[in-house]
């Protein structure tokens, strides 16, 4: 059997690095400031060849991605060292601003970019100004005044907490599911003590019902990179959409051409991302129905695990890409045609945290049956003695990915990969891009795949 690490061990029970290096052109040196969330990114650049150093912020697990990369105490004193710096989070921008200004090469939020994602007035007000196509919604600051609202007003809502709160808390949502609004209306009622307490401003929106997709893509500072990325994200802990959210369960994405989807949301922003000088991912995550596509919110930074599907299907060198994006440089990004897909492979206390299982599950080794990491990417993980144990405290464990043709056989490859684990209580969703059948049909019907246009290029395709 392999051990976690993909490696052969020999006779005296050594383990050979099979890591591969595939950079073939020029090494850059890549500084990671991070929140915990971008070692896989590190990791790929590791493998290319590059020169990796990667300061985590010690409150988020000081354990995590040992033994795959250096890891640094200070940041600060490797800025000049660095060719380009890397942020993984919102809450950087006005030092990523700065760093900027000095001349430093920066991927990363802005100022700007960090309000569009942290303060959801402000994001869909930017989406109104600048001519999406938006939902009706109401800001509050005070429970009472939207009980009122919700008698006078009967209807279906999303309760979402508003103004710059945490992630954790920005994943509160309630979607209400009866026509006059009585249900979210009590649960509002009866909860209104315990959510001030947790934040004072919130926003209802009118719901729309139909296919959650996103439209997304990469800004060097002066323009987007094409092909733009097409996401179904599954956020709910259970198959189905049920249970609490977890942030990214899995998601199946594919790269095109800038289409219709792109022309009405993403590509309103390319003067205002220009004006601010963002360089790095960006998506907005829509509803798309008969009616319309709805922008809901903005995500300006990597995606988790949006980032690990993307290396996926990229066949350009990454380092090469991240090196000419954050010079302000264009790039023809090379992509597979098809599908990929994403799944998130955890153990407990994810989604929550609970320090007593925290315990139970650290330092456990993961194993695969057979010597092949293709496909995985790294979540909460560390590398000892040539064994990937689990690390922090979280149990976001791994991403697995796969490629196809057709959804279905990009998720044959993916679970496949998956079955190559052996890890104790490992849990996953087990519908990653099963969807697909119906949405397709769905945006069919409503004649928006049809403006999708596919990419022509040929090379490194499936």
């Amino acid at each position: 059997m392999a051990n976690g690490n993909g490696k052969n061990s020999n006779e005296n029970g050594h383990h050979e690095e099979n890591f591969l290096r595939t950079q073939v052109g020029p090494v850059y040196k890549f500084l990671f400031i991070s929140l915990g969330y971008a070692g896989d990114v590190a990791w790929q650049l590791k493998k290319e060849g590059h020169e990796v150093k990667y300061y985590l912020n010690p409150k988020y697990g000081d354990d995590l991605y040992d033994g795959f990369f250096e890891k640094i105490k200070n940041w600060k004193d490797y800025v000049d060292w660095a060719d380009v710096i890397i942020f993984d989070d919102t809450g950087f921008g006005n030092l990523a601003d700065e760093l900027r200004k000095k001349g430093k090469a920066v991927i990363g939020g802005t100022a700007y970019t960090d309000r569009l994602e942290e303060d959801r007035e402000f994001g869909q007000s930017e989406m109104k100004r600048v001519g999406m196509l938006t939902l009706s919604h109401w800001d509050f600051d005070n429970y009472d005044t939207a009980l009122e609202f919700i008698r006078e007003n009967p209807g279906r809502y999303v309760f979402k907490p508003s103004g710059l709160v945490t992630s954790d808390v920005k994943d509160l949502l309630f979607l209400g599911k009866e026509e006059d609004g009585r249900d979210l209306y009590e649960i509002i009622n009866h909860n209104k003590i315990l959510l001030q307490k947790k934040f004072k401003r919130f926003q209802l929106q009118k719901l729309a019902s139909g296919v959650e997709i996103g439209v997304s893509a990469f800004f060097n500072g002066v323009d987007f990179i094409y092909p733009i990325t097409i996401g179904f994200e599954h956020k709910r802990l259970f198959p189905g959409e049920l249970g609490p959210l977890t942030g990214e369960m899995g998601t199946s994405i594919f790269f095109c051409e800038p289409n219709y989807f792109f022309n009405i949301t993403l590509e309103k922003m390319r003067g205002d991302l220009q004006k601010a000088g963002y360089v790095g991912f960006i998506d907005i995550n829509c509803i798309a129905n008969g009616r319309g596509i709805y922008p809901l919110e903005f995500t300006c930074r990597f995606g988790y695990p949006f980032i690990s599907i993307q290396l996926e299907g990229i066949t350009s060198p990454i380092g090469e890409f991240f090196f000419a994006i954050a010079n302000h440089k264009p790039y023809d990004l090379k992509a597979k045609r098809g599908f990929q897909i994403g799944v998130v492979c955890a153990t407990p206390p994810f989604p929550f945290y609970d320090k007593s299982k925290v315990g139970i599950y650290k330092d456990l080794s993961i194993l695969f049956k057979k010597p092949n990491l293709d496909g995985v990417h790294l979540g909460d993980v560390k590398l000892v003695d040539g064994d990937w144990r689990l690390a922090g405290d979280e149990g976001y464990d791994l991403v697995i990915t796969g490629s196809g043709t057709t959804m279905e056989e990009a998720r044959k490859q993916a679970y496949g990969r998956i079955d190559n684990i052996i890890l104790q209580n490992i849990f996953y969703r087990t519908d990653i891009g099963a969807t697909w059948s119906e949405d397709s049909d769905r945006l069919h019907s409503w004649g928006y795949l049809e403006q999708v246009q596919w990419p022509t290029r040929t090379e490194n395709s499936l």
